[in-house]
């Protein structure tokens, strides 16, 4: 018979079962920049979950108290999801831990619950399974970025975007990468943009994120802990391939200045 385990990791699971993504490299810089996020993060009350399934990884939720979070949004008393993964569809995995959110959530008596979504990619939790908990549209932002929220009563105030993406942008000419460990995939990302630069012989600014302050105010996308910027252009918030950044970077060259 299936046995299925909701397990909420904490600092020493954490360092016996491992985080989630990119648990089959586990001595990538991307994976140990991760597990050392996360013990910093669980002292902030971050909620680490995953789904386990007969002794297998299936599936996993992260969320946080909107004023640790890291996506670039107004939300004070709400939790915010950052992301939310299952290894099938149909089975019931994404239900049962965003009902483990929602319910966190109740008990701790915050207004409600929110996500960021883009279904341009793979970066963000699909909006699918959220539109069928009654989760609804409140705001978008540029590049595709949608923001649902579930309120739990209907005169809280409803969480938003800021309004000057446009002006956030334009204060980079240099390629520069903005960046923190929230994800683990930041560490190739960040390689492949640095190895397409290379070949282009531009140089790059990398500006590690280190506090949400920061990442409020500097951050040109909502999605926050990744973003490639050059001449006052975004060239990615997520993973690119090396030829991808490439063609990106030499076609921004032989633009007139």
């Amino acid at each position: 018979m299936t046995h299925i385990e909701i397990v909420e990791m904490d600092g020493q699971l954490l360092e016996g079962i491992g985080s989630f993504c990119l648990r089959s490299k586990k001595k990538s810089e991307g994976y140990k920049g991760k597990n050392k996020w996360l013990h910093q993060q669980f002292e902030k009350d971050l909620r680490y979950v995953q789904l386990v399934e007969d002794h297998q990884q299936v599936g996993f939720i992260e969320y946080t108290d909107a004023e640790y979070s890291s996506r670039v949004v107004h939300a004070d008393g709400y939790i915010i999801i950052h992301c939310l993964w299952v290894s099938a569809v149909g089975k019931g995995y994404g239900t049962q831990l965003l009902q483990k959110c929602i319910d966190d959530a109740k008990q701790r008596g915050k207004k409600g619950v929110a996500v960021l979504t883009n279904d341009q990619t793979s970066w963000t939790p699909s909006k699918a399974l959220f539109l069928q908990h009654q989760f609804q549209l409140v705001a978008t932002a540029p590049f595709d970025f949608e923001l649902m929220v579930y309120p739990f009563s209907e005169d809280v105030e409803l969480p938003y975007f800021p309004e000057n993406w446009h002006e956030r942008l334009t204060g980079y000419h240099n390629l520069t990468i903005l960046r923190s460990f929230q994800c683990p995939y930041v560490e190739v990302a960040t390689e492949n943009i640095l190895a397409a630069a290379s070949k282009l012989d531009i140089s790059v600014d990398l500006i590690e994120i280190q506090s949400r302050d920061v990442l409020m105010e500097k951050s040109p996308t909502p999605y926050g802990i990744f973003s490639v910027i050059y001449k006052g252009q975004l060239i990615s918030f997520h993973r690119l391939t090396v030829h991808s950044v490439y063609k990106k970077l030499q076609t921004l060259l032989e633009e007139p200045v």
